[in-house]
């Protein structure tokens, strides 16, 4: 299907500020995404990482195709040795002093080939889920304990 993201929206009681930091501090995202030992916020920067299932770590391609401080980072996404590009989208939004909105977008997976059930639009969603509404608000309420 063609044109079909994972969209994934959740608002924090934290400033933009903050937010924005936990997306692009590479020694705040491995407290809560991934440990990209090469990430640098910087437009056509190309980083690396592993991740995927225990029995299976896919090599994650990404280069920054979008920076906006304090509103957008976007970077392509795919999957060493496997067809297929995607890009993931942040948008933060300020809903107030100490509240940010957070859309995230992933477009693109249906350009993963379809016979490696890892790469389904089902994972990224659960993935995503996971990773914006569980790990990135406990990351950010952490400083509120």
């Amino acid at each position: 299907m063609k044109n079909n993201p994972v969209i994934v929206e959740k608002t924090f009681n934290a400033p933009i500020e903050e937010v924005w930091e936990a997306l692009t501090d590479k020694e705040k995202m491995k407290q809560w995404y991934f440990d990209i030992v090469d990430f640098k916020p910087k437009i056509s920067h190309e980083f690396h990482f592993l991740a995927g299932p225990e029995n299976k770590q896919y090599l994650h391609i990404c280069r920054i195709t979008d920076l906006f401080p304090l509103k957008k980072l976007a970077y392509t996404w795919r999957f060493e040795g496997y067809d297929g590009n995607s890009k993931v989208n942040f948008e933060l939004f300020n809903e107030g002093p100490s509240s940010t909105r957070l859309k995230l977008t992933h477009e693109g997976l249906e350009s993963f080939p379809a016979s490696n059930p890892d790469l389904a639009k089902e994972n990224f969603e659960q993935g995503w889920n996971q990773i914006i509404g569980t790990s990135l608000v406990n990351f950010l309420s952490k400083d509120e304990a």
